[in-house]
C-alpha cells in the first residue's frame, strides 16, 4: 500500500520524452532532431525533472505517476537516467507505465557531431529492472505484459496498464503509434477487477493510449484499438476515472454513457508550459487540477545563471511557436509578406497553442466571429484537409479541461 491515509494526493505527468544528456553532444545531428521533434524540449529535461523531484520532496505527494513515453525514443540509457533522477524522491513513490516510444523503439539513437548512432533499446526485461522500485509497489503483476496494479490506500486500487504494441526483439523501424490491451493482459485485468469488486476497492486506470477520442478529427492511433471492450469492462466494474497520455494535449472527456469513466490527459511535460496534474483523493471523491511547474526556485545557483532556465516557459513557447510556424502557411516569399497571411499564421499558432494547453474555451458569439473572419476563411482555404480539425480546437461549453471532480 502506498499510503494508509484516506485523504492524500498524487501527481501525474506524461510524455516526458527524456533523452539523456550523455547521448548527444549538441552537434549538428542533434540540432536537426530538435528541429523536427514537434516542439519537445530535448536540451534541459534532466534539469527540469531534477527540479520537479526537489519540489516533490518539499510538498510530499504520496506518488508521482508517469503515463508513458518516459524516454525520447526508447533509449535504455535515458530510462536509466530517468530512474536515477527520480531515485532522489524521499517520501514519494514513482509509478510508471511505458508508452509507445519506450519499448523496442527502432529509432533509439545517440547523436555525435553530424551522425546518428545506434544505442541500446529498452526490452521488457530492461524496463522491469530499471523501474524495479515501481514494480516493488505492486499488489499483482501481469507476467505477459508490463502491467501491474497498486493498492494506493485502503479505498483505491490503481491499474498500471501496458497499452503498447511491440515485438519480442529489438526493432529496426518506427514504433507503433497505435495501442491495445492484449488478450493475456485482459485476462489478468479482469481478475484484478474482480478482486477490487470483492474487496470494495475503487479502480482507477493509468495507461498511455486513450480510452476515448479526445479530438473528433484526429484520433486514429491514439484511441486503443480495442477501446469498446475496455469501455465495457469499465461499465461492468464501475470504473469512474482513467488517466492517459500520448496526445500531448490537455484534455478531459466526461463519461460517455453507458461508460461511467472520466478520462484525463495532462499535456506533455516536455512541451508547452510544463503541466502536471495534482489529484486529491478522499473516500468519496477524486479531484484533478492542472498545475504549471515553475522550476526557478528549485534550480541550483549555477543553473540560475542560465537565462534560458530562468525564463523557461518563454523558451518552451518559442519552441512551440517555431514548430507551429513551420506548419502554418505556405512558405512563398512573394506572398508571405502580406499582412493578412501573417495574421493567418498567428491565428493558426494561437488556436493550436490554446488547444494543447487546455485554454481553449470561447463564447459562442466569439467563435462565430472567428469563423467569419478573413483570417480563418483563408486558413481553411489554405488547408482544406484540416478544416474539420481546425473547427475542433475551441470549446463553447462550460466543461473544463483544467480541473474535474469525480464523486463516488
Amino acid at each position: 500500500m502506498i499510503t494508509d491515509r484516506l485523504n492524500d494526493e498524487f501527481w501525474v505527468i506524461t510524455d516526458t520524452h527524456l533523452i539523456a544528456d550523455s547521448l548527444h553532444d549538441a552537434g549538428e545531428a542533434f540540432r536537426n532532431i530538435q528541429k523536427t521533434s514537434q516542439g519537445k524540449d530535448l536540451d534541459y529535461q534532466e534539469i527540469a525533472l531534477r527540479a520537479f523531484c526537489k519540489m516533490a520532496n518539499e510538498k510530499k505527494p504520496a506518488a508521482i505517476i508517469v503515463t508513458g513515453d518516459v524516454t525520447f525514443n526508447g533509449e535504455l540509457i535515458s530510462a536509466q537516467k530517468f530512474q536515477e533522477i527520480f531515485s532522489s524522491l524521499t517520501d514519494t513513490k514513482l509509478l510508471v507505465v511505458p508508452g509507445n516510444h519506450d519499448i523496442y523503439d527502432g529509432w533509439a539513437r545517440e547523436f555525435k557531431k553530424d551522425q546518428q548512432l545506434y544505442t541500446e533499446q529498452i526490452s521488457p526485461v530492461n524496463w522491469r529492472k530499471v523501474f524495479n522500485s515501481s514494480y516493488e509497489c505492486a499488489l499483482k503483476r501481469d507476467h505477459h505484459s508490463l502491467a501491474y496494479c497498486v493498492r494506493f490506500n485502503p479505498d483505491y486500487l490503481f491499474f498500471m496498464l501496458d497499452s503498447n504494441i511491440y515485438g519480442q526483439h529489438e526493432a529496426i523501424g518506427a514504433p507503433s503509434t497505435a495501442g491495445q490491451i492484449n488478450e493475456e493482459q485482459l485476462v489478468w485485468f479482469g481478475k484484478q477487477l474482480d478482486f477490487a469488486k470483492v474487496h470494495h476497492l475503487k479502480p482507477v486506470l493509468f495507461m498511455h493510449h486513450n480510452l476515448y477520442a479526445h479530438n473528433p478529427a484526429v484520433n486514429q492511433g491514439f484511441v486503443l484499438n480495442n477501446a469498446p471492450f475496455i469501455r465495457q469492462l469499465c461499465k461492468d466494474y464501475d470504473v469512474k476515472a482513467a488517466f492517459s497520455g500520448h496526445i500531448h494535449a490537455q484534455n478531459i472527456v466526461d463519461p460517455q454513457l453507458p461508460t461511467p469513466t472520466t478520462e484525463i490527459v495532462t499535456s506533455s511535460f516536455c512541451s508547452y508550459d510544463q503541466a502536471y496534474g495534482v489529484v486529491k483523493i478522499t473516500p468519496d471523491s477524486l479531484q484533478y487540477e492542472r498545475h504549471i511547474f515553475n522550476m526557478t526556485p528549485y534550480l541550483t545557483t549555477e543553473e540560475q545563471k542560465n537565462p534560458t532556465l530562468m525564463h523557461f516557459h518563454h523558451y518552451l513557447k518559442e519552441i512551440q511557436l517555431h514548430n507551429l510556424t513551420n506548419n502554418s502557411s505556405q512558405k512563398d516569399d512573394t506572398t508571405n509578406n502580406s499582412a493578412l497571411l501573417q495574421k493567418v499564421d498567428h491565428l493558426f499558432i494561437e488556436m493550436n497553442y490554446n488547444y494543447f494547453t487546455g485554454h481553449n474555451h470561447i463564447s459562442q458569439s466569439d467563435l462565430a466571429k472567428l469563423y467569419s473572419s478573413p483570417e480563418f476563411k483563408l486558413l481553411v482555404t489554405q488547408r482544406p484537409r484540416f478544416s474539420k480539425y481546425l473547427k475542433t480546437l475551441y470549446d463553447t461549453t462550460d466543461h473544463s479541461n483544467l480541473q474535474v471532480q469525480i464523486d463516488y
